[in-house]
């Protein structure tokens, strides 16, 4: 397998001193923002692995294939959970040091020495591990998550954090690492993953980041699994075409004529679900009468619950307050897909 960079892409700097087992530092922790997307674009990273398996929350094989080959733009700028992230990981890394009675210390992006497409971005490295005697240096993956994610890690890390940290692993040569979690703000929890316990997952995960990179060394999209996660595609697609213009003839592609017919069938199926489900509201009313409840042998079936929400009467805005109008309401543009009456009706026919 290509152990080079992909034609197109960025190459990273030269790997420089080994500062783990097999780990040679390809960028310092203080790197700019800029500098280190792009040398990660020549490897696949934790957070990519993750991604390649299909069991991450903000991409897939193929947004990390257009990622690493350049279709799409170096964000510059966190997203608002990547923003506190990192504002709050310098807290919960000497947290962890304090309770485990150790040092740790950034040290930027590393590659592997036998296979420099192998790379990770370690958030802390521990310069003795408290779980050894020696001076054995180890290294500290943190992470913030919601409090309603605490069911992943109620017997250990959740299925991403341990890919990560197992990739963290195998490319720096550490036999563990160890991982801080902070859960919903105020709920702090710490693990241990250990390589001797995942020997036949980490050897699947380095087969599939090597086929990941040969993906890219040779420009071969990768075909996704069927279940693939929309949300991620239609945001990968809105990025990587973000200025659209023209039309293309899919006279020949049945693959996106099918999709067609799909998305049809299925507005058609949310239409008539739609309408089902408010002939049978109207049924339910009409049993509870003057009621606001109904019973089946004392248990409650079914209630009519009373709810707020805030409303805006945006008119009412506009006339009476236009400064604040003008400053907290904008028209935002977005894409819809739109089927012309002629195909939609020939489609139902």
């Amino acid at each position: 397998m290509s152990e080079t960079a992909p034609a197109g892409a960025i190459t990273a700097p030269a790997a420089g001193r080994r500062v783990t087992p097999t780990g040679r530092l390809v960028l310092p922790a203080d790197a700019d923002r800029e500098r280190w997307l792009t040398a990660r674009r020549s490897g696949i990273g934790s957070s990519d692995i993750a991604a390649v398996l299909g069991i991450s929350r903000f991409g897939n094989a193929l947004s990390v294939y257009h990622d690493k080959t350049g279709g799409l733009p170096l964000e510059s700028e966190d997203s608002e959970p990547a923003l506190w992230g990192r504002i709050d990981e310098e807290g919960i890394a000497r947290e962890w040091a304090r309770r485990n009675r150790s040092v740790v210390r950034r040290v930027g992006l590393v590659a592997n020495v036998e296979r420099p497409w192998q790379m990770c971005t370690l958030d802390r490295i521990c310069r003795e591990c408290p779980l050894t005697d020696g001076r054995e240096k180890c290294a500290v993956e943190i992470k913030c998550r919601d409090k309603m994610k605490a069911g992943q890690f109620r017997k250990g890390v959740a299925d991403d954090v341990l890919v990560q940290t197992l990739w963290q692993a195998d490319v720096c040569g550490f036999d563990h690492i160890h991982a801080a979690v902070r859960l919903g703000g105020n709920d702090y929890r710490q693990f241990v993953v250990r390589v001797a316990d995942h020997t036949d997952l980490i050897a699947d995960l380095r087969e599939a980041g090597a086929r990941a990179w040969q993906q890219i060394a040779e420009r071969r999209p990768p075909v996704l699994a069927a279940d693939a996660d929309p949300d991620v595609l239609l945001d990968l697609y809105e990025r990587l075409h973000p200025d659209r213009a023209g039309a293309v003839d899919i006279t020949r592609d049945i693959y996106t004529q099918d999709a067609i017919a799909e998305y049809l069938d299925a507005h058609n199926d949310v239409v008539e679900a739609e309408r089902r489900k408010k002939a049978a509201k109207a049924r339910i009313l009409a049993g509870l009468g003057g009621c606001e409840a109904a019973t089946v042998l004392d248990r409650t079936y079914v209630s009519l619950d009373e709810r707020s929400k805030q409303w805006t009467d945006v008119a009412r805005l506009a006339e009476r307050w236009p400064e604040a109008y003008a400053d907290c309401v904008e028209d935002r543009t977005y894409r819809q897909i739109s089927i012309p009456r002629s195909v939609r009706e020939e489609h139902n026919a």
